[in-house]
Parts: C-alpha cells; structure tokens; sequence
C-alpha cells in the first residue's frame, strides 16, 4: 500500500471526511468517518501531516492526533477557500484542506493547550455577561420610558434604575411593570456578581503566571489584557516581530498597492477583535489620563496632528509591539513615569 504523506481532514460535529495523498500529491484514500470512529482509525495510521481547518473543536483534535504522533497543521479556513474546486461540500473540503497544507508558503495556528481554552474560556464567559448584562439595563431603560421616566445611560443611569426597580409601585409605574423591573434588577445583579467572580479568577492565574506579570508592568495593560494574550498567542516567538503581532490583531490599516504607489485604508475588521477591543481600551485609559507617562505624551502629540482614534490605535499598536517584547526578549517594561499612571485593563 502507498504510504500516506498528507490527510486533509474536515472537522465537524458528527461526520468527518477524510482525504489522504501520497508525498507527490496524488490522492490514495478517501473516506468518511463517524465521530467516534477518527481516534481509532488515525491511531492505526503511520504517522503523516494531518491538516485542518480553525473551526470549533479543532484543538481538541490537534491535541489528540499530536499524542498519536501525527503533526497536526490547522489553517484559517479563508487561505483554505482558494483551494476549493467548483461546488462545496465535505469530500471537496477535505481535499482543499490537503492541497492548501502542502503549500509551502502557508500560515498555520498553534495547537492552543487546555491551559489556554480554560483561559480564553473564562474571557468569552466574561465577554457574554457583560453584554447581557448591557442588554438589560438598556431593556429597563427602555421599559421605564414608555412610562414617561427618561433614564440616562451608563453607570449613573443604571444605579437610577436599580433605585427605581426597588422601590415601591407608584401611579407612574403601574404594579405588573413593577415586578418586570425588580426580576431584571435581580438578573443585572446576579450578572455582575458572576463578572467579579470570573474577574477573581483571571487575576488569580495572572498572578501564577510569570509572563502575565510581566505584561501589567506596561502602562495600561491589566490581568485581563495580560491573560488574554497570552492564552491566545502562546509562545510570543511564533511571530518575527511586534509588527507582525500587531497585523495578526487587526491594528494595522487596510492596504491596497499597486504600482510602487502605497495606499492605506481604515482599520479592517479582521484578526482578533477581543485583543484589539482590550488593547484599544488600554491605549484610551493612557490618552485619557492626566498621567506625564512618555507613552502619554507621545499620544498626546500625536493627537496634535491626527483624529482621536487614529491616535488610540497607534497607541495600541506601540502597546503590543513592547508586550512582544517583552514576552520574546524577556524583562519588564521600564520606563519612568511622571504622575499617577492609568487605570489599567
């Protein structure tokens, strides 16, 4: 039997398609199988380089087939598409996916460890909280001006609401609205004491962990910025350089060249908007601060010449560059500060 270099495998819940070639590319199986038949049939397989798509659940595989012995390359699956023929289903997939991993210019993501999904685990339960819980205070909000009680937004709008919500029924609000406002007072609440839950146990893991402590000594950036990079990047030296780290979030402008002329678009909305929102967060608590910080006074030079969120993704950018550093050379950021430094994220 011809020796199987390459497999294309399609990830899914239930059914997984299976494409294999040999080491000059022609194809030499394919097959379908049932979730519970992959580990046993790759366990039977020589070792070879099994290529997959990022999709849900694909680590969990990488991690189980690398224990095999197979080396495990996952994709984004926009640089698999160009490798799909004419229609679009499971079988093509699986052969796209084994041509495109034996491309020699191609980019892979890590394996993420269980360590890192427990991570990031705990910040996309953190990131759906807080937006539910921005979802209720804006239906409260919403209920009480039908009722003719105009509620301002944010923080001091939502302590109003609360009182509202607690207090005694009134000719205002009838009785049955009153009772819908205390049950979602209850729910924003509970809401919030979850978030200081998973908050305390961010913290307590970037306590524990060297490089997240290292990270926070940059202005700006806290436990969950620190954590949330680190769980998601892994090793730091993956990337050539802070710029690079920087492109792979999405902090660099959209870029259309053609003939030697450069031209630079807005901010695009791809790499990973979580690490963009945080860092972009990080770099407006630094502008908005009344702190003497170098990074503050560059940053505010800069807003001299350019729009404020230009600015504020600049910053951001610079912001990721020192933490590539930091993580790949080593040591602590700095710099001297003068006056009171930032709140941090």
């Amino acid at each position: 039997m011809t020796r199987i270099h390459t497999i294309g495998l399609d990830v899914s819940k239930n059914v997984f398609q299976v494409h294999g070639a040999d080491k000059s590319g022609a194809r030499v199986l394919k097959r379908k199988l049932q979730r519970k038949e992959v580990a046993g049939y790759f366990k039977r397989l020589k070792p070879c380089v099994v290529g997959v798509e990022a999709t849900g659940g694909v680590h969990y595989w990488g991690r189980l087939l690398t224990a095999m012995g197979h080396t495990v390359k996952i994709m984004p699956a926009a640089y698999v598409k160009p490798y799909v023929k004419t229609n679009k289903n499971d079988v093509i997939d699986a052969e796209a996916i084994c041509e495109a991993v034996r491309r020699p210019t191609m980019r892979f993501v890590p394996v993420k460890s269980e360590t890192q999904q427990a991570v990031l685990t705990m910040h996309r339960a953190r990131s759906t909280l807080t937006a539910q819980r921005v979802q209720v205070s804006n239906a409260m909000r919403g209920f009480l001006s039908e009722f003719g009680i105009i509620v301002p937004r944010h923080r001091q709008g939502t302590d109003e609401v609360l009182r509202l919500a607690d207090g005694e029924p009134s000719r205002v609000i009838p009785p049955m609205a009153q009772d819908v406002l205390r049950l979602l007072a209850e729910q924003y609440r509970l809401m919030m004491k979850q978030i200081k839950t998973i908050d305390s146990l961010i913290g307590k893991w970037s306590r524990a962990n060297p490089e997240c402590k290292r990270l926070e000594t940059i202005p700006g950036v806290g436990p969950i910025a620190a954590t949330a990079l680190v769980a998601s990047i892994g090793d730091a030296s993956q990337f050539r350089s802070g710029r690079q780290l920087a492109a792979w979030m999405g902090l660099v402008p959209r870029q259309y060249s053609s003939g030697g002329k450069t031209i630079l678009g807005h901010i695009p909305k791809r790499g990973n908007s979580y690490l963009r929102r945080l860092f972009f967060m990080s770099s407006m608590s630094l502008i908005i601060s009344k702190s003497k910080h170098r990074l503050t006074r560059w940053a505010h030079k800069l807003l001299r010449r350019k729009p404020y969120r230009v600015a504020v993704i600049a910053l951001a950018n610079k912001l990721v560059r020192i933490a590539w550093a930091i993580l790949v050379r080593g040591g602590e950021f700095r710099a001297k500060a003068r006056g009171p430094l930032p709140a941090r994220t």
